[in-house]
């Protein structure tokens, strides 16, 4: 039972401690979300949030901080754009391809740790950027360049900050620290989201709670099932003769994920589709041309048919772009003959590499479909159900973070809790 694993895993003193350090980065994460960047009006900062929902999913991501406009309310925003950015570059410089898929362990830090310094200017950038959106509203006061230096610093620092945290939790504790800290942020809003439920409540809604509450079933299990939905392709190893012992001789499967690109597609998305309207937004006050072309940007991206669709089509085309970049059937060809392996009924070489192509453009469509479909779940559920203070519990990029990461840490904890098995054996 469920109960006797959870009673199993706090038995076991060096998981025990894993667990309740991931804790203690979480509250640490929760007191840096609730410290304010001085100078801000309150009033005009939830109003802001309340008219502009693109901003408002940013918000669910950073758990709360940029709507408190805390030390990290860029969140995690930057290490992954950077981390994006890169592994697209893959596709433009062989040395870093070579880097992330070709030289193991070894590589794959070397690239992260670009990663990590990419993501400092980036911070920056979108600290000033932020600062000086919030100050043409009248959010903030006027920052003299002083004030507004150390505001960017501070802003930088405290993304820098929850990065190494992050580390920390990946090092330390259990699970990936970066997606545990995602995760921390947008579950940490379900307090007050279930209190402005309780808070609006009102008989005449009990028919669309009830539609809310078996819609979000049927989309956790939805969201469950494609993410660990996977075509498994038959692998067979030649037998092989070293000195007196025998190798391979063995079948396997290659997995190709349904959903191989993750949740990368939907949040590279949404940082394009801010930006127009960020810009728009902060040259809206000037006359003429700029202004009207500023003023018509606004415009279109209020419309959700054109907002909608846009964001289908960037999260669409960015799963296969994305898939491209991560996942290459030349290499794993190459990989699996080498090691002496192939697929039954298929040849070596050219011909499996045209098979691995084929196959994986036969279910990206459906992982692509989907991941479009989860992107737009915020709005189509807050139409049908007009539950707002839900709206970005129920779907979205958030509820699949929430079921990948639940998932992926359960994974780790029973990897860690059989290692044990094995070790008492």
């Amino acid at each position: 039972m469920w109960y006797q694993k959870i009673i199993q895993v706090f038995k076991v003193k060096d998981i025990r401690k894993k667990i309740l350090f991931v804790l203690a980065i979480f509250a640490i994460f929760r007191i840096l979300a609730n410290l304010p960047i001085p100078g801000v009006d309150i009033v005009k900062l939830r109003s802001f949030f309340q008219q502009f929902q693109m901003f408002g999913m940013m918000n669910v991501f950073t758990g709360g901080a940029l709507d408190r406009f805390s030390v990290v309310m860029l969140g995690l925003g930057p290490y992954i754009i950077a981390v994006v950015v890169l592994q697209l570059l893959t596709m433009i410089f062989p040395r870093l391809k070579e880097m992330y898929q070709e030289e193991g362990e070894a590589g794959r830090a070397k690239f992260e740790q670009y990663g990590r310094v990419l993501s400092v200017p980036l911070a920056m950038l979108q600290a000033f950027g932020m600062l000086t959106l919030f100050s043409r509203q009248g959010i903030l006061g006027h920052l003299t360049p002083l004030a507004e230096i150390n505001d960017i610093l501070t802003i930088t620092a405290g993304s820098v900050l929850l990065m190494w945290l992050g580390e920390l939790i990946s090092e330390k504790g259990i699970g990936n620290g970066i997606s545990l800290l995602i995760f921390a942020g947008i579950i940490a809003d379900f307090p007050r989201n279930i209190g402005q439920m309780i808070a609006t409540y009102d008989p005449v809604m009990i028919p669309s709670y009830i539609l809310f509450v078996i819609m979000a079933l049927i989309i956790i299990a939805g969201v469950s099932l494609a993410n660990e939905a996977r075509r498994n392709i038959p692998v067979s190893y030649a037998k092989r003769v070293r000195g007196n012992r025998v190798y391979g001789g063995v079948s396997t499967y290659l997995p190709l994920n349904v959903n191989p690109a993750g949740v990368m597609p939907i949040i590279f998305a949404l940082s394009i589709m801010i930006v127009p309207p960020m810009v728009a937004r902060m040259l809206g006050g000037y006359a003429g041309l700029l202004g009207a072309i500023s003023r018509d940007i606004l415009s279109l991206f209020n419309n959700q048919i054109f907002y909608g669709a846009s964001y289908f089509i960037l999260v669409f085309a960015f799963t296969y772009f994305y898939t491209l970049v991560t996942f290459e059937p030349d290499t794993v060809s190459e990989n699996l003959q080498k090691m002496g392996g192939f697929i039954p009924g298929i040849r070596p070489g050219e011909n499996t590499t045209r098979y691995l192509s084929h196959t994986l453009n036969r279910i990206l469509p459906v992982g692509a479909t989907f991941l479009g479909f989860i992107a737009l779940m915020p709005s189509i559920v807050q139409n049908m159900t007009h539950v707002v203070a839900f709206r970005f519990l129920v779907g979205g990029t958030g509820l699949l973070i929430i079921v990948a990461v639940v998932l992926e840490t359960v994974q780790a904890i029973n990897a860690q809790l059989k290692m044990r098995e094995y070790e008492t054996f």
